[in-house]
């Protein structure tokens, strides 16, 4: 009997709300607009960063806070499957699954991947 080895690649549908960076451009303007947004990636670019480093250096005591933080963010720019995947991971801090939070870390950082590059990639469409 030949065993057969299947290869999962997930594949996350990534969902955008592109109201809220539609309300910042409609209220300040297309310059001072783009320098916020520019700036709010920029800071959760950061944010991200600073959790791979707690996760990597499993230094679980501030990672609930950072993650609350990132899923703040995430909403507040439209991107909805990021903010949702961090709550997802927040959630199995709390509860202490830490298998859990190894699956759902692994689709927090594809998904953060893709929406990144998305909103970067959309906004250099608009400008």
């Amino acid at each position: 009997m030949t065993a057969m080895i299947m290869a999962f690649r997930p594949k996350d549908r990534i969902q955008q709300d592109a109201e809220p960076i539609a309300l910042i451009y409609r209220s300040m303007g297309t310059h001072a607009a783009e320098e916020v947004v520019n700036r709010a990636l920029g800071e959760l670019a950061l944010t991200m960063s600073g959790i791979a480093q707690l996760v990597k250096a499993r230094n679980m005591s501030d990672l609930a806070r950072q993650l609350r933080r990132l899923d703040r963010m995430a909403v507040q720019l439209g991107l909805v499957s990021l903010g949702g995947v961090a709550s997802d991971a927040q959630a199995c801090l709390d509860s202490g699954d830490f298998t859990a939070f190894s699956a759902v870390w692994a689709r927090l950082v594809r998904v953060a991947e893709v929406s990144l590059a998305t909103e970067i990639g959309a906004l250099d469409q608009q400008i």
